[in-house]
């Protein structure tokens, strides 16, 4: 275990700027995973990180102490910090002193829509994007395609809300949605208020994609267009709109449950 105790490390301010930068993130590929929970994550399903970083006062940590023998034993490196070095790569307060830097997987679309997807139109909240993922991956969902202007799904605040799900999904960025939807071969639906088909109605036992969108605007209009069919999901009149990880939720499930039937 390597220790570093100065600001003037040449790693300690690459990780920093990884940390607070999300271009030198997205220029190098690599992202951080906060937190036992993601980094066992990451362990278990994609194998040891390109770097694992511990403050000081979680040495002790026996969750900790797991996972820094299991990074040791893949051949990972591992680097220790003060307290005050470490606060200044981690976002998370009161957290249990445990980062990783890892790799952000650049995914190429092999060929048009032909599994359960979730398409995302300009979606720009990150918790939101995170609990879509961590829905979609609950739900059996194997991959989600992002549109333009939507939040960077390997960023650490969308990570840290997706809770592991993003390892369990195929994430495509910068998609061209248009293209996507007039090439795909199984159906695309989408939610709307406008519409007397609920979601209950339609059938969702086949292979199929949702289509969701801004959380202010919804799915655009052009897109809107190109979908097969807008189901709508029941509620009061007095509340105008759902949010949009929830209508996710809402969906994925019902399709779930259709299938068990």
């Amino acid at each position: 275990m390597k220790q570093i105790t100065s600001r003037d490390n040449a790693l300690f301010k690459e990780l920093k700027h990884l940390a607070t930068n999300a271009n030198a993130r997205r220029k190098s590929g690599k992202t951080l995973l906060d937190g036992a929970h993601l980094c066992q994550a990451y362990l278990q399903h994609r194998g040891g990180p390109e770097l694992c970083i511990v403050s000081e006062s979680s040495l002790q940590n026996s969750e900790v102490q797991q996972i820094i023998a299991e990074c040791e034993k893949q051949n990972a490196k591992v680097v220790a910090l003060p307290d005050s070095l470490y606060q200044a790569i981690s976002q998370v307060d009161n957290g249990v002193g445990l980062v990783f830097v890892a790799n952000a997987p650049s995914a190429t679309i092999a060929g048009p829509l032909a599994l359960d997807a979730v398409l995302l139109d300009g979606l720009q909240d990150p918790g939101n994007l995170g609990s879509i993922l961590r829905s979609a991956a609950a739900a059996g969902i194997k991959q989600v395609y992002c549109g333009e202007g939507t939040a960077s799904a390997w960023s650490p605040k969308v990570l840290r809300a997706g809770m592991g799900a993003h390892f369990l999904l195929e994430i495509f960025e910068s998609v061209d949605l248009q293209t996507l939807i007039k090439e795909s071969s199984i159906p695309v639906f989408a939610t709307s208020s406008h519409t007397t088909t609920n979601i209950y109605q339609a059938n969702l036992t086949q292979p199929l994609a949702w289509l969701f969108g801004h959380e202010g605007q919804g799915v655009s209009q052009n897109l809107m267009a190109l979908a097969h069919a807008v189901v709508t999901i029941p509620q009061r009149a007095e509340i105008e709109s759902l949010n949009v990880a929830a209508s996710g939720a809402i969906c994925f499930f019902e399709q779930v449950r259709q299938r068990l039937k």
